[in-house]
C-alpha cells in the first residue's frame, strides 16, 4: 500500500497489540515512528523490532489521561524529525470495572473517558497545528464496533467509543480545509498478545467467537494496521470522516438470524465453555 517515506508518525498504545502492530506497518511503509505508550519497556522493544527491519522509531513514556503528557508526546516527535504528519489515537487502558449507569463508579467514568475521548480532543489540540504546517495529513481515532452496536453493562467503553466516532466527523470537518484528514477504524474482536493466552486456555470459546464472523476468524493486530496505513497513505485521500468498520463482517448481519446460527452452532458443539467470558 502507500508509502509514507518521510512521514512522521505517533502512536498512542505503540508498544502492542493493534498499537503495535500499527507502529509496524507504518513504520515498514517509510514513517518514522514515535511510540507513546506507558508501558516504556515493551514500546522500547518494539522500537527495537522496527529498528532491526531497517525502520526508524522512537519511544516517550505517555500516560494520555494527562495532558502534558499529550503535549510532551507532540514536542517529542517535532524536536527528532522536523514536523508531524500523522496521529493515531489508539491507546487506551484500565483495570476499572465496567458496569451500567447504576452500578458505575464516577471516578471509573471520569478516568476512561478521559482515556477514550478526551485524549482525542487534546491530541488534535496539539497534534493539528503541527500537521497543517506540513500541508496536509492524517489523524486516525481507534472506535470499535462497540461504537456502532451496544453491549450490556459496557456504559462507558460503548459511550466512549461512539463518542470518538463523532469527535471523528467533527474533527474532519474542522480541519478538512487545512489538508488534514480525520477517520475512525472500527475493530472487531482482534486478538492482541495479551488475550492469546486466555484463548489458549479456552479454545472452545476461541472457536465459538470465529463462528460469529461470516469470515469464520476472529481479527490480528495486523488487520487493523493494515487498514490504518491506508488510511494515512495518499489512495485514501479522498476519504475523511469515515469510520471504518474492520470486523470481518460482524456489525453487518442480521441479528434474527444470527441468533439462530449460534444456537446451530451450540448444537453441533455442545462442549464449548462460555463461563469465563
Amino acid at each position: 500500500m502507500g508509502s509514507l517515506t518521510d512521514q512522521v508518525a505517533i502512536v498512542t498504545g505503540g508498544a502492542q497489540g493493534i498499537g503495535g502492530a500499527t507502529s509496524r506497518r507504518l513504520a515498514e511503509s517509510g514513517a518514522k515512528v514515535l511510540i507513546a505508550d506507558m508501558d516504556a519497556e515493551t514500546a522500547e522493544a518494539n522500537a527495537e523490532r522496527i529498528r532491526n527491519a531497517g525502520g526508524v522509531a522512537e519511544v516517550i513514556e505517555t500516560n494520555v489521561s494527562r495532558r502534558d503528557d499529550i503535549e510532551a508526546m507532540v514536542r517529542r516527535a517535532v524536536e527528532l524529525w522536523g514536523h508531524l504528519n500523522i496521529l493515531v489515537n489508539n491507546a487506551f487502558n484500565t483495570t476499572e470495572p465496567d458496569g451500567s449507569a447504576v452500578d458505575l463508579s464516577e471516578e471509573a467514568w471520569d478516568y476512561a473517558m478521559n482515556v477514550l475521548v478526551k485524549s482525542m480532543f487534546l491530541g488534535a489540540k496539539f497534534a493539528v497545528p503541527e500537521i497543517e504546517k506540513t500541508g496536509k495529513g492524517s489523524i486516525i481515532n481507534i472506535s470499535s464496533v462497540h461504537g456502532l452496536l451496544m453491549a450490556p453493562k459496557k456504559l462507558v467503553y460503548e459511550a466512549g467509543k461512539s463518542s470518538v466516532i463523532g469527535v471523528t466527523r467533527q474533527m474532519a470537518i474542522d480541519f478538512g480545509p487545512m489538508g488534514i484528514r480525520v477517520n475512525a477504524i472500527c475493530p472487531g474482536h482482534i486478538v492482541t498478545e495479551r488475550i492469546e493466552e486466555h484463548w489458549k486456555q479456552n479454545p472452545s470459546l476461541l472457536r465459538f467467537f470465529e463462528a460469529q464472523y461470516p469470515v469464520r476468524r476472529v481479527g490480528r493486530p495486523i488487520d487493523i494496521a493494515n487498514a490504518i496505513n491506508f488510511l494515512c497513505s495518499d489512495e485514501a485521500s479522498f476519504i475523511t470522516g469515515h469510520a471504518l468498520a474492520v470486523d470481518g463482517g460482524l456489525t453487518i448481519q442480521l441479528q434474527e438470524d444470527f441468533g439462530v446460527n449460534q444456537a446451530r452452532f451450540f448444537k453441533e458443539h455442545p462442549d464449548t465453555d462460555v463461563s469465563s467470558y
